[in-house]
């Protein structure tokens, strides 16, 4: 591989757990439970191809206004306090949660604090889990850091901001690959600062179902791309 086809960060929106669940007649706790295990087993894959960084779309603020919300907070507690003694086991991957908490349950964001405290010197892979998140939201919280920066300091002009760091991800390097599972062909207001040259791939295989070899297959058309920045 290239060095301009090379993989630093793979972004996943993970689609397609409630509709795994009906098709097979489970319940919706048991299609996350799928799902996360799903994305231990890519984090596994990824952490032996050195690839550092994966970030994966799990919840979107919309998700928090359906009448099902508490049930998908219970699942994804249930869920994720197993997937986080994994992780602590086995320890090579940290844990970064981006978007809004100040609405989220009080057990969940303590889990989610204990996630990263209890994963912060993990090295291998980070894996940034976008809970509760929505690019409209995390643009109104960078405007807002940036205002405060800019007040606070009297010498600084807009121009010097770091505007990377307003953002969720910060100084990580932008995905360079985003695979959308479930079939639909849009971003749903997903790190729109970060993809501006991403390269996208939707497939109709709903997200528990997506395996090593459709991963694998998606690697390998990346390699063939010939990537240009602009038009």
């Amino acid at each position: 591989m290239n060095n301009i086809n090379s993989i630093r960060h793979l972004s996943i929106i993970l689609d397609g757990n409630k509709r795994w669940a009906k098709n097979k007649n489970l319940q919706i706790k048991d299609a996350y439970s799928e799902g996360i295990n799903n994305v231990l087993k890519i984090s596994e894959i990824l952490i032996q191809k050195n690839i550092k960084y994966l970030s994966v779309f799990t919840l979107s603020t919309e998700n928090l206004k359906r009448k099902s919300v508490n049930i998908i907070f219970n699942s994804i507690f249930d869920n994720f306090s197993e997937f986080l003694k994994k992780i602590i086991k086995e320890k090579s991957i940290k844990i970064k949660v981006i978007g809004e908490r100040d609405n989220l349950p009080e057990k969940l964001k303590s889990l989610i604090n204990e996630a990263e405290i209890k994963t912060l010197k993990n090295k291998k892979l980070t894996l940034f889990l976008a809970f509760n998140y929505g690019f409209k939201s995390e643009l109104i919280s960078a405007f807002k850091k940036g205002y405060e920066e800019i007040k606070n300091n009297n010498e600084l002009i807009i121009e010097k901001l770091n505007f990377n760091n307003l953002f969720y991800l910060q100084d990580t390097p932008d995905p360079d690959i985003l695979i959308r599972t479930g079939g639909f062909k849009r971003l749903s207001n997903y790190l729109m600062f970060n993809l501006s040259y991403t390269e996208l791939f939707f497939t109709n295989t709903l997200w528990p179902d997506f395996s090593r070899n459709e991963l694998e297959n998606i690697l390998n058309e990346f390699k063939k791309i010939k990537r240009n920045y602009g038009l």
